[in-house]
């Protein structure tokens, strides 16, 4: 891991443990687990994916304390939600992304990423304009991925 990726995550546990301060509540060693994790995952996470995670990385936490977590690293600003129109959610970190939206294929499920082009610059005006408060924006594409046409 290079040290700015490490010093990335040492500022992300501090707006988490500032976050939990807020909320009267402290940094235990279950949602300390869940936060390592969550650092570690690349891409997409779901909240099962990262329960099998903590399993086989022989990390002893409930499943309870993971979704429980993962809320919280969402309130903090760690982690954002992804939509998929999918039953159950994905979420990813933040720090190292870049604004990015996905394409997903509708046969076999995979995704792919691929980089913001600037259209808030086109729509956030006229959104303003309709008088719309514009906090972020997601873009997906659903489709057939080449491998399965």
């Amino acid at each position: 891991m290079k040290s700015t990726d490490r010093m990335d995550i040492k500022n992300e546990r501090l707006k988490f443990e500032r976050h939990l301060k807020e909320k009267g509540l402290r940094l235990t060693t279950g949602r300390q687990i869940v936060f390592d994790e969550v650092m570690h995952a690349h891409g997409h996470f779901a909240p099962e994916e990262l329960v099998k995670q903590c399993h086989q990385n022989k990390r002893r936490v409930s499943r309870a304390t993971i979704y429980r977590s993962i809320n919280e690293l969402l309130e903090a600003g760690v982690i954002r939600k992804t939509a998929f129109g999918e039953k159950h959610q994905h979420f990813e970190h933040i720090y190292d992304e870049k604004p990015h939206h996905h394409a997903k294929c509708l046969h076999c499920g995979s995704y792919i990423e691929f980089p913001d082009l600037g259209e808030d610059k086109v729509y956030k005006p006229y959104l303003e304009k309709e008088g719309f408060q514009v906090i972020g924006h997601e873009m997906h594409f659903y489709g057939i991925c080449r491998k399965c046409q």
